[in-house]
């Protein structure tokens, strides 16, 4: 299928985030696919419930595996399927193997085959990047199908080895708007496990498959989401010696890039808010570091603070009212500060001779990692949120940088400079635990996705001509995935699920 992400200009804005809004007063599908609807006000709640995993089988295989990627082994046991089942869905646990979910997503039904395929290739496409599920190949189905509202024949996809079904239509309204509806069954007990509606407007068509894409992950692992998001992230072109760096955004699959700045100044480190849709970042502008916050809805930019000498590594508080990063002191020192956003008010947290930097806060914003070369080399340390009782993390062999808090809370995760290789790992808040995920020539900066169970970073290979680009990485370390993007691309920020 064409990629839907021709790059936009800088000053060419789409709809933003905060107004491209899929209504979410939708309707619920009720169970019984031959019954009526039930109209329901959707709260982010109610469009992602809990799995009832007692009545259903087919989620067991997945459901394990959040337990497992929690407990850090290096040799993680996880949830295999059997190829072909007639009852609940049996797991069997193996050494460091996963065998995903096979599911059918045909083809969406619309008055728009265009439209409608689109859609349902968005869903797939999530499904398939996250390594859990396995979307068959259409071309193995037996039934075509002709109404969602009908229970599908359950035969034919247990003929095919099917475990999940889903499948839904796209049409446009009279007012112009798109209409999406899906429904989700397993297909070893014929049980309907989700069935929702979503108006919108019809600029939103991916993000509509984004959603679908969530409310199926959520129903089948019992983890949320992360498909409905984007990325900020630096966008490179040029030769090596004369880069050009702009500031871009995009859907976490790298479709509908948008450059954020002209190029004119180096960006720098771009962070989203947790709360909104803004980022901080540093830029250089005439020759001097600057922090800056930029509303994406609008393109508006506005200095944080003008500091003398060097700053870094700006980062948003859990609650979006603070930002901290590192200043330098003039002398070759740098030490963290807090600034509170309402009152611009700054607070020093650490100081010393040493280069402390990297700041990342945890979820419940009550404690701070961060990187300090204090005892002789670059490791990891964590410190109250007010600065004190600093303790260090990180004990393996090597050099420690970049730590971001996951958003769950239960790991850092880090690049570590090792033998010459660049490595991206995680570990426990105290330390423990330290497993590596990927490494490379070069490998850096780390971010989550807002389920805690992905990450993006970048890496660059050797060589002249060669540039950094984009990856993906789950926690189990075997589903590593580029993320497309036009241009050389570095330092992504995931960003929170779209409102």
């Amino acid at each position: 299928m064409p990629r839907a992400d021709a790059t936009r200009p800088y000053g060419s804005h789409p709809p933003s985030p905060g107004k491209e809004h899929v209504n979410r007063t939708a309707q619920d599908i009720e169970t019984n696919a031959t019954g009526p609807l039930s109209t329901l006000v959707i709260s982010a709640q109610a469009i992602a419930r809990t799995p009832a995993r007692a009545a259903i089988g087919l989620a067991t295989a997945v459901l394990v595996l959040g337990a497992m990627l929690s407990a850090g082994s290096a040799t993680l046991a996880l949830a295999q399927a059997q190829p072909a089942r007639s009852g609940p869905l049996e797991v069997d646990i193996t050494q460091g193997t996963l065998n995903p979910i096979p599911i059918a997503v045909p083809t969406f039904l619309g008055a728009d085959p265009d439209i409608a395929a689109e859609v349902s290739l968005v869903v797939a496409a999530d499904l398939e990047r996250s390594g859990l599920f396995r979307p068959l190949d259409p071309a193995s189905y037996l039934e075509k199908i002709r109404d969602i509202n009908k229970a599908p024949r359950f035969s034919d996809w247990r003929a095919i080895r099917a475990d999940a079904l889903a499948v839904g239509k796209v049409e446009r309204t009279g007012d112009g708007r798109i209409q999406a509806e899906f429904r989700l069954w397993d297909v070893a007990s014929g049980k309907q496990l989700s069935g929702q509606r979503f108006a919108t407007d019809a600029g939103n068509v991916r993000r509509v498959g984004h959603i679908i894409a969530d409310q199926i992950y959520e129903r089948l692992t019992g983890e949320k989401g992360y498909f409905d998001t984007r990325v900020v992230f630096i966008d490179e072109t040029g030769p090596k010696e004369r880069r050009v760096k702009r500031l871009a955004l995009m859907d976490q699959d790298g479709h509908n890039v948008r450059l954020l700045s002209r190029g004119d100044e180096l960006v720098l480190t771009p962070r989203f808010s947790p709360t909104s849709q803004e980022i901080t970042y540093m830029a250089y502008v005439d020759e001097r570091p600057r922090v800056f916050l930029m509303n994406l809805a609008t393109g508006q930019r506005q200095v944080v603070g003008n500091f003398p000498n060097m700053s870094f590594a700006p980062r948003f508080s859990t609650d979006g009212q603070r930002i901290i990063m590192s200043l330098g002191d003039g002398a070759g020192a740098t030490s963290i500060y807090e600034m509170d956003l309402r009152s611009r008010q700054l607070r020093q947290l650490t100081q010393g001779t040493w280069i402390d930097t990297g700041p990342s806060y945890a979820p419940d914003s009550r404690q701070i990692v961060f990187e300090s070369d204090r005892d002789g080399t670059q490791q990891l340390y964590v410190m109250d949120a007010i600065g004190s009782a600093a303790r260090r993390i990180s004990f393996g062999e090597g050099r420690y940088s970049t730590p971001v808090w996951s958003p769950r809370g239960d790991l850092i995760a880090f690049t570590k400079q090792y033998a010459g290789r660049f490595l991206i790992g995680v570990m426990r808040p105290d330390g423990s635990g330290e497993r590596i995920l990927t490494d490379g020539f070069h490998n850096e900066g780390p971010t989550w996705a807002p389920n805690g169970r992905v990450l993006m970073f970048f890496r660059e290979a050797r060589g002249p001509q060669a540039g950094p680009r984009l990856y993906s990485i789950d926690l189990t370390g075997y589903n590593e995935r580029e993320v497309k993007t036009p241009a050389f691309a570095s330092d992504p920020a995931w960003s929170p699920v779209l409102k």
